[in-house]
């Protein structure tokens, strides 16, 4: 009997999608066809890619309600909140165009006589390897701009997000993408692995955790010709410093924004929050009562909540067994962390104040649970901020432009915000980090440079003799 995947709503347990597992013959006939498929796009050129995106687009506002109800069904997350990713999905397609054509498009000049051209070619069958957190949003972000490179892709979704993916290729189906080049293959851990070690795929977009990033990067190591990008987490720091009090209710909700936001299951989320000693009362003065103001509930309750549940029961309980690492290590909850049913994913933000606890693992708490940090001084607090293998996002609040480009400079990290979330982050600008968080492909508004790689020619129309110089005739 053929393995079956079933996704269920994290809130109810009922079931949202079921079907079969692909095995190796299906990932076969999915490279096969997407190879048949792939040179005919290529050769389509980039006004009739750009059409057919346009169309995805326009299918994806017009189906917006139920594109966005599944991903609240799948994932648990508010409604509005489902509906800003949908939101994304469709302005992904404009932003996409306007990269391809900075980013990737032919550049001639001349000298001399002689063109000099940079043409870009796409490279061929890539795999996209996506997640649950925004199982439509971070997967279009890689399929848009490869699609509108000329690519082919295999699409394996996360196993906790299949019926979003189904929703996305049959949106790209009903606006005239041609047979063949976006094939989903739904599976789990072992589905991605297979597809990412099959020889005939010519790389690998991938967004999800840093360790299975680092698998697939020891993976590729001897085929140094293939592309690998890889969008992973963070332990993102956030500043607060030289805040006025009378600001201090509007930096307490960057804080709650940036730490909880999305059940703080956002690589950009903030998990340490670095305070200036002599503030850190005045802010907690904020920022407690507005933790336990904040509203957790089920995607389509009304009032809307401002967050849903963490993705499933096995998730819950490492974010539990996470938080009870941290107060084992010294740590002292002035937020605990609370789940209300033992028998639903839902969980309430934490707030637990690190300073002078035991070191602890340098770890993603991809939940609600947000670390303080005491500092006395600015230097100690780039310290703090650095003291994490990864670096994907960071954000000061407060200073003076001064102070920010202190920050700015001192900072290892990709996004750097200023009085603005950490987890809140631009289309239209690169995306990406540095150690454990990326491996220098940054997507976003630069995806189109990983999808493509350039030609340089030079070229001119008239055959001349050049070789002037080294004759034995030349000169005598």
């Amino acid at each position: 009997m053929t393995p079956e995947l079933i996704s269920t709503d994290p809130c109810t347990g009922a079931e949202v999608w079921r079907g079969p597992v692909a095995d190796a013959d299906d990932i076969d006939r999915a490279i096969a066809g997407a190879r048949l498929a792939q040179p005919r796009w290529e050769r389509a050129g980039v006004e009739e890619r750009y059409e057919v995106a346009r169309r995805f687009a326009a299918a994806v506002k017009t189906r917006s309600q139920e594109l966005a109800s599944v991903i609240s069904r799948e994932t648990g997350k508010p409604l509005w909140e489902s509906r800003t990713e949908v939101e994304s999905v469709a302005g992904k397609v404009d932003i996409s165009i306007s990269a391809q054509a900075e980013r990737a498009g032919v550049r001639m000049t001349n000298a001399g006589g002689v063109r000099q051209v940079v043409r870009h070619r796409p490279h061929g069958l890539l795999a996209v390897l996506g997640p649950y957190n925004f199982p439509a949003h971070l997967p279009n972000g890689h399929i848009v701009p490869a699609l509108l490179a000329g690519n082919a892709l295999v699409f394996k979704p996360s196993e906790l997000a299949p019926a979003t993916a189904e929703m996305m290729a049959a949106l790209w189906a009903e606006a005239g993408l041609p047979h063949g080049l976006l094939t989903v293959l739904q599976g789990a851990g072992e589905t991605g692995r297979t597809l990412a070690a099959h020889p005939d795929i010519d790389g690998v977009l991938f967004t999800g955790s840093s360790a299975t990033g680092r698998a697939l990067a020891r993976q590729f190591v001897d085929t140094p010709g293939k592309m690998l990008a890889l969008e992973m987490g963070g332990n993102n720091p956030l500043l607060l410093w030289d805040v006025m009090l009378s600001d201090m209710s509007g930096a307490a909700a960057i804080a709650a924004q940036s730490g909880y936001l999305s059940a703080g299951q956002r690589c950009t989320a903030a998990r340490r929050l670095i305070v200036q000693d002599h503030l850190a009362d005045a802010l907690l003065d904020e920022l407690v009562p507005l933790i336990g103001d904040l509203r957790i509930g089920a995607p389509f309750d009304e009032p809307q909540p401002f967050m849903g549940p963490v993705i499933d029961q096995r998730a819950a309980a490492r974010i539990e067994a996470q938080f009870e690492h941290l107060v084992r290590a010294g740590g002292r909850p002035l937020v605990p962390l609370v789940r209300p049913d033992p028998l639903r994913p839902f969980l309430t933000p934490a707030l637990i104040d690190m300073t002078g606890a035991d070191e602890t693992e340098d770890a993603e708490i991809f939940g609600p649970v947000l670390q303080l940090f005491r500092v006395a001084d600015f230097d100690a607090a780039l310290t703090r901020a650095n003291a994490t293998r990864y670096g994907l996002s960071a954000a000061l609040i407060g200073g003076t432009a001064e102070v920010f480009a202190r920050f700015r400079h001192g900072i290892r990290a990709g996004v750097v915000n200023w009085n603005r979330p950490t987890n809140g982050a631009s289309s239209a600008l690169p995306f990406g980090g540095i150690g454990d968080s990326g491996n220098l492909r940054p997507g976003a508004y630069y995806a189109a440079d990983y999808c493509a790689w350039p030609v340089a020619s030079l070229e001119q129309t008239e055959i001349e003799a050049s070789i002037a110089i080294g004759l034995k005739d030349a000169g005598e």
